[in-house]
């Protein structure tokens, strides 16, 4: 009887991703000044950023500056919102003077252990990605010579920046000290994290045990695409939600018919905060992300073989939407160390 016990609980761990458990130095281990979460590797970092407190400030204090946009209106912070996971609620971000992006924003917590960036994938590196929106006419509309100008005038960016990377604040700055704040950005306390590996039984309902389950069994296979301790393979996939795409997905990369409407398969942790869903914000709720995979999605010649219809019950789905709001750390997001700066 007692082994019938233990099983369960053990398969629980490992449907989760057996890299999370426990050792010994678990928590011995610091990121960025705050203790690591349970079974959270380090992230790699680049020889020439590693991280240091003077450089996540000045990162902390670039994302909220507006004078890295063409107009100084809007910042990195304006379209990644600390309240909703750094993402910004809407379908697809608005840039300067108005403009509709391409894209839904994604939510950055954990990105420091992201391998690639943007929908396509196309990205290698974080400081390569801080460079993007900077450019990009239908968000900030800038140059980033003309952003380090600007901040080159600005006594306190001159100063942060000569004790950050004993440089003025250049390129390489902007781009290294955002990089560093968003590595920073450390995910993993939620109540499904404290249920799992806290010992807490009673910090999740039943509901979301339930769904837990659910979640990885063969009848929606969802832990396929999203596992791990990041809920993501980091893979690329089309999950059928258009017969024909207007965003192309990974093919803008690639040119390969094989990656139209591709695009990379999202974390899952914070998902519940960061609506509307998909590559262009069609799906406004959880509810409709449920509905359309239970629908085996639209057929796609691209589309992955993993994406089939199946029936919910309406406990079923409740129990679904419970494990999926457990996985919400509200404390990352009202972490003072990474709300805007007050000086």
């Amino acid at each position: 009887m007692r082994t019938r016990l233990l099983l369960p609980g053990l398969w629980l761990l490992c449907l989760f991703g057996c890299s999370r458990q426990p050792v010994a130095d678990e928590h011995l281990r610091y990121w960025a000044g705050a203790l690591l979460p349970v079974g959270f590797p380090l992230p790699v970092v680049p020889a020439d950023n590693q991280l240091t407190a003077e450089r996540i400030a000045l990162g902390r204090k670039l994302f909220y500056e507006p004078a890295l946009s063409r107009d100084s209106s809007l910042s990195c912070g304006s379209c990644h919102r600390p309240s909703l996971s750094f993402s910004d609620g809407q379908a697809r971000s608005i840039g300067i003077e108005g403009r509709q992006g391409r894209r839904n924003a994604p939510s950055l917590a954990n990105v420091a252990y992201l391998t690639a960036f943007m929908r396509e994938g196309g990205v290698p590196t974080l400081e390569m990605q801080v460079q993007v929106p900077i450019q990009e006419h239908e968000e900030f509309d800038f140059n980033i010579l003309l952003a380090a100008g600007r901040l080159q005038r600005m006594p306190a960016y001159v100063a942060l920046s000569q004790k950050a990377y004993g440089r003025k604040p250049d390129a390489f700055v902007i781009t290294r000290a955002i990089a560093a704040f968003e590595r920073s950005l450390i995910s993993g306390y939620s109540p499904f994290d404290r249920y799992l590996f806290g010992g807490e039984s009673t910090a999740i309902s039943e509901a979301a045990k339930r769904g837990y389950l659910l979640f990885h069994s063969a009848k929606l296979a969802c832990s396929s695409c999203h596992s791990g301790f990041l809920l993501t393979n980091q893979g690329f996939a089309n999950n059928g939600l258009y017969e024909s795409y207007a965003d192309s997905g990974r093919y803008r990369l690639t040119m390969q018919a094989t990656d139209i409407g591709v695009f990379k398969i999202p974390s899952l942790r914070q998902v519940a905060l960061t609506a509307p869903y998909m590559h262009d914000g069609s799906l406004s709720s959880l509810e409709e992300v449920i509905a359309h995979y239970a629908s085996g999605g639209k057929q796609h010649p691209n589309k992955s073989a993993l994406i089939r219809p199946f029936t919910l019950t309406t406990q079923e789905k409740n129990d679904l939407l419970a494990f999926l709001h457990s996985l919400t750390d509200t404390d990352f997001c009202k972490n003072p160390a990474f709300q805007p700066p007050q000086d």
